[in-house]
């Protein structure tokens, strides 16, 4: 078996075994886009070498999508399949592990009217609020694994021919997931305990809010009430822990909705839908964006912040050292996977229940500054010129990272 076969075995395993952390007699319902089908079918091969007792596959195809944006009626953009999220939400509240591979063309969509892109986007995202419910609040274990789409690894590597791209993409997957090395899986869990050891550390502090510092960005994220620090491995509600993402870098907490003022700027493209979106800006006031523009994509991006009100709001709030291994490749991503895990980012929209303590629901929830939103939308902010302090209540602060490194 040469390398790649190999990695890609390594990759599969740790998505099962690792992300999942697959229970004997559990289901497992699957998204991917559609050019990902054989990595699908070897996933399935492991899933049920673990034990899997039924795996269900629902495939994207961004050309399909492309059709229905350019040539569907007006009305019809405001039609989303809530029946299937619907029946996505209920199996995993049943026990139904939820098993993602990311990897789509960062482009697929651009050159059409980005109203409606926009429409469109909105009705999917009313339609999945009952699944991305059920995921947000860790009904049950879930991940997120990558797989090199060739117009993905074209963005990326845009002076190669496309083969040449796909297996740099490939190499580049494996090396942010620990997949090249002898023991992924030992090396994951080495990589789990550090992660938690940071959790640990600021769990143990309870700031009152971050302060990010750099250029272009003076920003001061109010922590919500009672807020929880989460990275790595995570529990569900029924105490199997999982990895949601392969990979990961990151540790963060719920902001407060509405204790979030400054201005801030993106420090990596997002790629959101199939348009990439460049040069975002955000002012604060209040907790709310009172003002975003973007370079470029910004019709794509204002018309999803136009979800509900919950969309101008942080769901998130996440550190990531600027010297970790995804960032040492050097390269932009035009994947939120990735990209997200590269930089300390923000999120506009829904917060997740476990960030915080007993994971509150409905009014508790919200009167602990939790955010709602039919949306969750990552987006980079950190770079090796940011520095983020962590404030406490009565103002005195202590630096947690300075160029994008811990000092901690």
């Amino acid at each position: 078996m040469d390398a790649f076969k190999r990695n890609l075995e390594k990759l599969a395993e740790l998505a099962i075994r690792v992300g999942l952390n697959l229970e004997k007699g559990q289901e497992v319902i699957a998204t991917a886009p559609i050019e990902a089908v054989d990595f699908v079918r070897l996933l399935a091969e492991k899933a049920y070498r673990e034990g899997a007792s039924l795996f269900t596959v629902i495939y994207g195809d961004q050309e399909l999508a492309r059709k229905r944006l350019a040539l569907a009626p007006e009305e019809g953009l405001d039609k989303a399949p809530a029946w299937l999220y619907e029946g996505m939400a209920r199996a995993y509240r049943e026990g139904a592990a939820r098993l993602a591979v990311s990897g789509s063309d960062p482009k697929a969509l651009e050159g059409l009217p980005p109203e409606r892109v926009g429409r469109a986007q909105k009705a999917g995202a009313r339609a999945y609020k009952p699944a991305l419910e059920a995921i947000t609040e860790f009904v049950t274990n879930w991940t997120i694994v990558p797989f090199a789409h060739p117009g993905w690894a074209k963005a990326v590597f845009p002076g190669l021919p496309e083969e040449e791209a796909v297996r740099r993409l490939w190499e580049a997957i494996f090396q942010a997931t620990r997949a090249d090395q002898e023991d992924p899986i030992a090396a994951w869990e080495a990589h789990n305990r550090a992660l938690h050891e940071k959790v640990a550390y600021l769990n143990a502090r309870r700031f009152h809010a971050l302060h990010f510092k750099g250029p272009g960005t003076d920003l001061v994220v109010g922590l919500a009430e009672g807020h929880l620090w989460q990275g790595g491995a995570t529990a569900t509600k029924g105490g199997r822990l999982c990895n949601p993402n392969l990979p990961t870098e990151e540790v963060f907490t719920a902001p407060h909705r509405e204790r979030v003022e400054g201005v801030v700027r993106a420090s990596r493209p997002l790629a959101l839908g199939g348009t990439l979106v460049e040069g975002i800006f955000a002012r604060f006031e209040r907790g709310f964006a009172v003002e975003v523009r973007a370079e470029k994509g910004e019709e794509v991006l204002r018309r999803l912040l136009d979800t509900d009100e919950g969309a101008r709001r942080l769901g998130e709030v996440a550190l990531v050292p600027a010297d970790n291994p995804i960032a040492q490749t050097g390269l932009v991503f035009f994947d939120t996977l990735f990209d997200e895990n590269a930089a300390s980012h923000i999120a506009f929209g829904q917060a997740y229940a476990e960030n915080l303590e007993g994971r509150p629901s409905g009014e508790e929830f919200r009167k602990r500054g939790g955010n709602e939103s039919l949306v969750h939308v990552d987006w980079m902010i950190g770079s090796e010129e940011m520095d983020v302090d962590g404030l406490y209540e009565d103002g005195t602060r202590t630096p947690l990272m300075r160029r994008g490194r811990w000092v901690v």
